[in-house]
């Protein structure tokens, strides 16, 4: 049975900064083309109707983080980062900024899948690790490193997003299609996972916010197969964002 989105106590927030990095896992998702980099700009709000079921039931947000307001140009207000685990909760190392493209804006969103079995990220404290080790991945990739973990935001199984690669600056997720291209990956390996419901929840209601926010159309939403010579994200998250996407689906008529 699924843990419900966002169910972190204070004590686990608290202890958020403090786990250490499991062995280096391949992030094997991500691909190079330009716009790789990070900055300190704050993350779209948690999406409307955080943690609804199927039933309908729903629970309030924990605020996990909030910044001052910045707009990306040609963008309305990022504005406070609401239920979104902050990048500062899994790492205090910065981005490589000279190979930093900026994200002059967003006007597309592409799904991803980390290809690692997460059947293993039980904790919040599992999940930092991961997200360090992919973040390290990312970094040592050769021959063209990237500058910082390639993703915006990361879902986890337990339905949590985390800010990833902060969104003023290009993502390094699809080659040679990040421009103005929101880059979200699910932990997992769904070619042989299911992604769990939590994830669903939260895939449906987290992109379908970001839609609303920057006019984004669901004839916009990708998959990294979809854009370039990939398998992500796996069959089965593949076949459900062709159902999510039809006529319907959460994502059609968000």
């Amino acid at each position: 049975m699924d843990t419900p989105a966002f169910e972190v106590d204070r004590r686990m927030i608290m202890r958020l900064g403090l786990a250490t990095g499991l062995a280096s896992l391949v992030g094997g998702c991500a691909s190079g083309g330009g716009g790789y980099a990070s900055a300190d700009t704050p993350s779209p709000l948690w999406p409307e109707g955080l943690g609804k079921d199927a039933a309908g039931g729903s629970k309030a947000p924990i605020i996990v983080g909030r910044e001052t307001p910045q707009t990306l140009p040609n963008q309305t207000p990022a504005g406070p980062v609401a239920g979104v685990m902050p990048r500062s909760a899994w790492t205090r190392e910065g981005v490589m900024a000279s190979r930093a493209n900026p994200m002059a804006s967003v006007r597309r969103i592409t799904i991803h899948h980390a290809a690692i079995d997460s059947t293993d990220l039980r904790t919040a404290d599992d999940v930092i690790a991961r997200l360090r080790s992919i973040r390290r991945d990312h970094m040592n990739r050769r021959p063209e490193p990237f500058a910082d973990i390639g993703y915006h935001y990361v879902i986890d199984p337990q339905g949590r997003v985390w800010e990833g690669r902060p969104l003023r600056y290009q993502g390094a997720h699809v080659a040679e299609q990040n421009e103005s291209n929101l880059g979200i990956m699910l932990l997992g390996n769904f070619t042989y996972q299911q992604p769990t419901n939590s994830q669903i929840n939260a895939l449906d209601s987290f992109v379908g916010q970001q839609m609303r926010r920057y006019g984004v159309p669901v004839s916009r939403v990708y998959t990294h197969r979809e854009l370039g010579k990939s398998t992500c994200p796996g069959v089965n998250l593949q076949n459900y964002m062709d159902r999510t996407r039809g006529s319907g689906g959460r994502l059609r008529n968000a």
